[in-house]
């Protein structure tokens, strides 16, 4: 079963967060406690949401965290997947299919014109499988990003 997570779900969640980092080799690098995570998925104002798979004991078997985004060329909302994971003896179930349809479902429901997400360059099983549902990789685009100091001397200017 997919659906939105609870705040219940979270320390299934952060478990999951956890698994996803150590998958990608950085597990050093995750700060989310669930008090954070709990604030942002629930609280006053949320800007990221969180829909969860839950299997047929009631085990939170993976999770998808997302946010809105907007497309000027588009004109558009869409949604960004920040990311998608199912626990390893969960997988090939298809719990990952029925995440991505799930937010896939969303954004056609509400008029969005995008669903998309970053892949790292290692992972060919992950990329693989989003080539398979349709997906299309994007070579034009190059993420940046800032953090820590340099993000806070950037807005000391």
């Amino acid at each position: 079963m997919i659906r939105p997570a609870t705040p219940e779900d979270v320390p299934a969640i952060v478990d999951l967060i956890r698994g996803l980092a150590e998958y990608e080799k950085a597990l050093q690098e995750v700060r989310t406690t669930p008090e954070q995570l709990r604030e942002s998925l629930f609280g006053p104002e949320p800007a990221v949401f969180c829909h969860v798979a839950q299997d047929p004991d009631g085990e939170i078997a993976g999770f998808a965290i997302w946010y809105v985004t907007y497309s000027t060329w588009l004109g558009r909302h869409g949604i960004h997947l920040e990311d998608l994971f199912v626990r390893p003896a969960a997988r090939g179930k298809g719990y990952g299919r029925l995440l991505l349809t799930e937010l896939a479902r969303l954004c056609v429901e509400r008029g969005y014109g995008r669903l998309e997400w970053q892949v790292l360059d290692w992972n060919t099983p992950a990329a693989e499988f989003y080539v398979s549902l349709g997906a299309l990789p994007q070579q034009e685009w190059i993420p940046y990003r800032i953090t820590g100091e340099a993000l806070e001397a950037l807005a000391a200017r």
